[in-house]
């Protein structure tokens, strides 16, 4: 998909003279070389499809939970400092100040990286190396629950889906979101705002489809004492499960946490740098 601007910042990442761009150049070779998969995700794939450039701290590649472990061995045998940060998403690779995320699943635990990823991303070049980018549909997934303090990426999902239309594969979009369509629902009706011109890019079949269940909801009783704000964001639901007493709906079996998990993700809330894929 062509993206709608082409023009990068003169001096950051986006540059291919930058030590960031020999580092994250240096990693892909790496994987490449070693014959481990890899999709590239974050700003280089927004920028990929909208054409919105911005300058990045890191680099997010996405691979499968199987790799990480091995991408990870790799890298850390060719010279960097790797360590899995997050048991249940997230390794990273440092060097010199830098560093690149690999990124297995998201943060609340409900978009793991599988073979269906691969089949379904973008073939292109990045820093003079053919890479895959991740499918539209993947990062309206991840990127949709991302409803932080201090992030939140519903610009970007607006400018995924905006250039993404009419060539989204919306079953797939679906079956993504699966029990949790009305976040979808609300990323498209905000959608119609922020374009009130252009709401005719989003099929009336599905904003139909989802008003139909809203409907068919609303007739059905739900006795739950589940807080699934936790999928949304990891800290500003706290107080509904610490004094509220509600369930968290990441923590296994309903969701994909563990209590372990779920604990070392709330750890580190303060610390600004710890990424929401």
């Amino acid at each position: 998909m062509t993206p709608e601007t082409t023009t990068p910042p003169a001096t950051s990442a986006w540059n291919d003279g930058t030590e960031a761009a020999r580092f994250y150049r240096q990693v892909l070779n790496v994987l490449r070389e070693a014959g481990i998969p890899y999709l590239v995700g974050g700003a280089y794939a927004l920028a990929h499809y909208t054409g919105i450039h911005r300058d990045t701290k890191d680099f997010d590649i996405f691979l499968t939970r199987r790799d990480v472990e091995r991408a990870l061995d790799t890298l850390s045998v060719a010279g960097y400092r790797t360590e899995m940060t997050h048991g249940h998403f997230l390794g990273k690779v440092f060097s010199e100040g830098l560093f690149v995320d690999l990124i297995f699943s998201s943060g609340n635990g409900l978009a793991p990286v599988d073979e269906e990823w691969f089949r379904y991303a973008n073939n292109d070049n990045l820093l003079g190396i053919p890479v895959k980018f991740c499918a539209i549909e993947d990062m309206l997934w991840s990127k949709a629950f991302i409803m932080e303090r201090e992030r939140y990426d519903g610009g970007d999902v607006a400018h995924l889906l905006r250039a993404g239309t009419p060539h989204l594969n919306w079953l797939r979009l679906f079956a993504h979101f699966g029990p949790h369509w009305r976040v979808l629902l609300a990323h498209l009706v905000l959608f119609g705002f922020i374009y009130p011109g252009e709401r005719d890019r989003i099929p009336k079949r599905v904003i139909g489809t989802l008003l139909d269940r809203l409907e068919q909801e609303a007739n059905t009783g739900i006795d739950s004492d589940v807080c699934q704000g936790t999928l949304l964001s990891r800290q500003q639901y706290l107080h509904d499960l610490d004094e509220l007493g509600m369930k968290d709906a990441r923590l296994q079996p309903a969701g994909n946490m563990t209590a372990e998990e779920i604990e070392r993700w709330t750890a580190v809330i303060e610390d600004a740098s710890a990424p929401h894929p």
